[in-house]
């Protein structure tokens, strides 16, 4: 695989998002500009300019008209995707975290840090796909759940729930409609840097800075599958079409420094998702990685690392010929 590098951000990167369709792809990253690629050529289509802090999180509408993206600067702001004209922004009094639209895009789910006494929350916020009517209005907030920073949040089936993970090592289910907590497991020893969900919602993938990634049944929180890892794990992703995992992360700059000469480990390293094996790995970033992501199509996956690079990898015709054991 001869990887497309995307040299579009100067800080490092924190968030990658296809579109449905998988024609593009957004970066976000810590230099307050999202940036929109064509997925196939790496081609940057153009940067979105308005935050004043690093974004952490964005989310694409099912139809490619709308980008959400949440920042730092404590704000949630709503793009044209095309034009990458500002509709609306949302304004709080605290960083902005993990930021995704329901089904239908009725709601937006956001995830607050703490800051300055106010603790970490998750907020349901209305959208309005009709500009003229989009307000700021705030249909639930939960505050009282998390001991610390909420790293992800996700919508579960139909809108009903949703699960967050947090540096506590627990991953949480919440009645969206009443924000009662349904479930509550502790998964990993350290921090969940990262959680994702499979297209048909069926399992879950966390990352966890204590070296694991571990598949568990969305529905019960039941550990499937563990994947041990040689570094701390700062992403994970499930292939759409073949039982694969794709993980990511590695030692940080002051942890390579002391580490007896070892290299930092940096690569993608690609697991079955069945017989938890590692089959390969994909070297090309100089710096921990950030996040990684399947294309909906499986036949390409995008990474961003802490060098600011985005990394384009379409896979060899011999992935979808050969069979893994």
């Amino acid at each position: 695989m001869r990887p497309l590098l995307l040299k579009g951000h100067t800080r490092p990167l924190t968030f990658i998002k296809y579109n449905l369709d998988g024609d593009v792809l957004v970066s976000c990253a810590k230099d307050h500009r999202p940036t929109l690629w064509y997925a196939d050529s790496g081609e940057r289509i153009g940067t979105y300019k308005g935050h004043n802090g690093a974004t952490w999180s964005c989310d694409i509408t099912r139809d490619s008209t709308r980008l959400v993206t949440a920042s730092a600067d404590s704000t949630v702001k709503l793009w044209n995707l095309a034009t990458g004209e500002c509709i609306y922004t949302y304004e709080f009094d605290i960083p902005c975290r993990s930021v995704s639209f329901s089904l239908g895009e009725e709601y937006i789910l956001l995830t607050t840090d703490a800051f300055m006494g106010v603790p970490p929350a998750v907020r349901i916020l209305k959208h309005s796909k009709d500009t003229e009517e989009q307000t700021h209005e705030e249909v639930l907030l939960v505050n009282d759940a998390h001991p610390g920073r909420i790293t992800r949040a996700m919508w579960g089936r139909l809108n009903k729930t949703f699960v967050t993970s947090c540096e506590d090592g627990l991953v949480r289910k919440f009645d969206a409609s009443t924000g009662k907590l349904l479930n509550s497991v502790k998964i990993h020893d350290k921090s969940i840097q990262m959680m994702d969900m499979d297209r048909d919602q069926n399992t879950i993938i966390t990352a966890s800075q204590d070296k694991t990634s571990k598949l568990l049944d969305a529905d019960t929180f039941e550990v499937l599958k563990t994947y041990q890892c040689d570094r701390p794990l700062n992403t994970a992703a499930i292939s759409p079409i073949r039982d694969h995992i794709a993980l990511g992360g590695g030692q940080d700059a002051a942890s390579v420094t002391t580490s007896a000469g070892q290299a930092g480990k940096f690569e993608v390293v690609l697991y079955h998702k069945l017989f938890m094996e590692m089959f390969g790995t994909v070297r090309g970033h100089f710096g921990p990685l950030n996040f990684v992501a399947f294309s909906p199509n499986g036949k390409s996956f995008t990474t961003g690392g802490e060098d600011g690079y985005v990394r384009v990898h379409h896979f060899d015709s011999d992935y979808f010929e050969q069979e893994f054991a």
